[in-house]
Order: C-alpha cells, then sequence, then structure tokens
C-alpha cells in the first residue's frame, strides 16, 4: 500500500532523550555531519541556512551534553579558524545513524500504511493549509 515508485514515501524522523536530559535529533546530526564535511561551523551553519551563532550554540550544547566534546575547533588568524568531529562526535553520528536506519527499517509496513493515507496534493506550511 505504498506511494508509487518515484514519489516521495513517509519517512522516520528521530529524536534520541538522553538520561541526562540532552537531545539528540537530525539537525544535530546533521550539523555534526557538515562540520565534519566543511571544517567549519560558519560553513556548515550555511550550508543549514541558520546563522553561525545558532549553529555554534548547538554544537556548544552537543559538547557539553557528552563526556568528551563532539567537536574541536581552532582560533582564527590570518588563516582562519576551523572546526573538526573529534573521536566521540564520529561515534555519535554512527550511532545515531544505525538507530535511525534499524528504525526505520523496524517500522518499513507502518510507513507504508502512514504513507498511502496522506492526502495527495498536500503542502506543508502552504498558508492555505493552515486552519
Amino acid at each position: 500500500m505504498g506511494a508509487p515508485t518515484g514519489t516521495p514515501t513517509a519517512r522516520l524522523s528521530l529524536r534520541v532523550d538522553l538520561a541526562n536530559g540532552a537531545a539528540v535529533g537530525p539537525g544535530k546530526v546533521r550539523l555534526l555531519e557538515l562540520v565534519r564535511d566543511t571544517g567549519s561551523i560558519a560553513e556548515a551553519a550555511r550550508a543549514m541556512g541558520m546563522s553561525y551563532r545558532r549553529a555554534w550554540l548547538l554544537v556548544d550544547e552537543v559538547n557539553r551534553s557528552l563526556e568528551s566534546p563532539a567537536v574541536a575547533g581552532s582560533a582564527g588568524g590570518r588563516r582562519g579558524g576551523g572546526a573538526r568531529l573529534t573521536p566521540a562526535g564520529e561515534r555519535l553520528v554512527a550511532l545515531y545513524r544505525a538507530v535511525e536506519a534499524a528504525a526505520a527499517a523496524a517500522a518499513g509496513p507502518e510507513l507504508d500504511a502512514l504513507d498511502g493515507m496522506a492526502a495527495a496534493g498536500f503542502r506543508a506550511g502552504a498558508p492555505e493549509d493552515i486552519g
């Protein structure tokens, strides 16, 4: 009962609430991946369409929530600063993506059923859809 081939299908979006009260979800994980790929919090922020300050605050929140920081930075200067994922950051991303994949695989039939219930032509966030 899934959608025809070539059309978007339902997908799972997970937020993991840690025992210490911190939360890790798709946005923070994508930000970490972009820091890894670009070597820069500023570049990662631009790629996500957010301010540098917002990205820095999210990275700081992740760093403070773990026993070891996920992102290490170097100070700016003539060559500019930079950022990189630490082993803890790489592990966080890998574990989150593994949980996400396992959950999506386990929920496949239910996601297909939910997708089959979706109204054709609905555009989330369109003004005419807001009641």
